[in-house]
């Protein structure tokens, strides 16, 4: 039995959610979000809350139900106060700058990486090691995030490369040769 997909949501003041078709649409004072439910989770929305129930108890139906309550959540979440992560850069001579609708990095190879920034993802540089980036979708950010960091994950050698703000890296120890 899915447990987060029983609590009901309140709906905060000056965000509307309504139902359009098989589809929940979230509006706010940062933008509007959409998500379409499936066929066997039904959404009702009653004045300030929202509540998910699903049409029977199979596997994929419950798994389904704690789900779509968390999305619901989340874009509600999102429209009025968003989602930000920050990425840190930690090697020798590896630094970022904004570029127009560029991110421009130095990690480690002998020519500047150029990485676009999508329209529905606000970033910010506020120094040469460190990246903010904030949107209204979690979903977005966080793949987002997950592709910058991709351009250079954490060595385990050295610990060299993108991280997630305060996310520790394990070093393993060299091998060294048998004298």
């Amino acid at each position: 039995m899915s447990r987060i997909g029983l609590k009901p949501i309140t709906i905060p003041e000056g965000v509307t959610v309504t139902q359009v078709g098989d589809s929940v649409v979230v509006k706010g004072k940062h933008g509007e979000l959409s998500e379409r439910t499936p066929r066997n989770v039904t959404v009702t929305i009653d004045g300030s809350t929202v509540t998910v129930a699903r049409a029977n108890d199979t596997r994929n139906v419950k798994m389904l139900h704690g789900t779509v309550r968390a999305l619901i959540a989340n874009m509600i979440k999102g429209v009025t106060e968003g989602f930000s992560v920050e990425l840190e850069l930690a090697g020798v001579g590896y630094r970022v700058s904004l570029e127009g609708t560029n991110l421009s990095l130095a990690i480690g190879y002998k020519h500047l990486v150029k990485f676009p920034i999508p329209s529905f993802v606000k970033v910010e540089v506020p120094s040469q090691t460190s990246i903010k980036m904030w949107g209204i979708s979690k979903q977005q950010v966080g793949l987002y995030a997950s592709q910058v960091r991709a351009l250079k994950p954490p060595e385990v050698y050295k610990g060299k490369g993108i991280r997630y703000l305060g996310e520790v890296v394990r070093k393993k120890v060299v091998k060294t040769a048998a004298a």
